[in-house]
């Protein structure tokens, strides 16, 4: 989804309305909340759709970026597939595709693991390292951009913010699966 200007603003206005209209109907509807977590889904549809656009020109899409910064993050610039699913949210199929465009564009190596050569493990490459080296500081103004309107107190509270939201909702997934 791509957003046109000022779309994303005019949708919280949508959702605001008809939220408040279910609730005039439906007595005991949590309209805060509501609210709240329509915006974050929103909010976060709308960065997601923006990343994509920065990343289109480097030949990268969102999964890909998360699956190469995991891997320029780790001390040994490896990983085991299973462990960037995790990471980069996909399937292990989508992992092996992610994989797979990565290997193809020399940014990364498919190599059996010492200890287990029934595993494989993923390791970034020197041009991987360079390629995310060019990258980060090409977006990192696209991101201070996205941010601008937050001053450094706010970003400091809504990062607090959304450690507790995770938290959670990490505690009532482990609650749904009986844990």
């Amino acid at each position: 989804i791509v957003w046109p200007m000022g779309e994303l603003t005019d949708c919280l206005q949508g959702i605001e309305t008809g939220v408040n209209r279910v609730a005039s109907h439906v007595r005991g509807i949590p309209v805060e909340d509501v609210l709240l977590l329509r915006g974050l889904k929103l909010v976060g549809e709308g960065l997601s759709s923006r990343l994509e656009e920065m990343l289109k020109p480097y030949g990268l899409n969102d999964s890909d970026f998360r699956a190469l910064m995991q891997l320029y993050s780790d001390p040994q610039g490896s990983a085991f597939p299973s462990e960037l699913c995790a990471f980069a949210a996909q399937t292990p199929t989508n992992m092996t595709r992610i994989a797979d465009a990565l290997v193809a564009r020399g940014l990364v190596t498919r190599t059996p693991n010492q200890q287990d050569r029934r595993r494989i493990e993923l390791r970034i490459t020197p041009a991987g390292r360079r390629f995310a080296a060019k990258l980060l500081p090409a977006l990192s103004g696209q991101v201070v951009a996205l941010l601008a309107d937050l001053s450094a107190k706010d970003k400091r509270t809504l990062s607090g913010l959304l450690r507790r939201i995770a938290a959670t909702v990490d505690a009532a997934a482990e609650r749904g699966r009986g844990r």
